[in-house]
């Protein structure tokens, strides 16, 4: 009959619950990792961005996100207004500029 039904054996005796830090570990290791791959270096670059944005001003050379290379004619509080060529302006939010290009950028194309 041992055929059809298994044959109990002892078990052994319990050993204690494991400690709770030592479950946890790699769900904070694996925060740990998150936050100096992803979470730092994406803050430091918004911090960047905005430090860039704040300190635009006429004159400046930029590039949006766009892609579109001109130069600053106006400041606003929330807006721009980009020369992409001559005679023809844009009018673009601040956030959208992506990159402040060195003086000089437009006339070298």
């Amino acid at each position: 009959m041992s055929f059809f039904i298994s044959d109990a054996w002892a078990q052994a005796a319990p050993q204690g619950e494991p400690n709770a830090l030592m479950s946890f570990l790699p769900l904070i290791l694996i925060f740990v990792v998150f936050y100096f791959l992803l979470i730092r270096p994406q803050t430091k670059r918004a911090k960047e961005h905005k430090t860039m944005v704040e300190a635009l001003a006429k004159g400046d050379e930029v590039v949006t996100n766009g892609g579109l290379l001109g130069q600053i004619t106006k400041v606003g509080d929330n807006f721009l207004v980009v020369e992409v060529a001559e005679g023809t302006e844009v009018k673009v939010q601040k956030q959208a500029v992506a990159s402040l290009m060195p003086k000089g950028t437009i006339k070298g194309l």
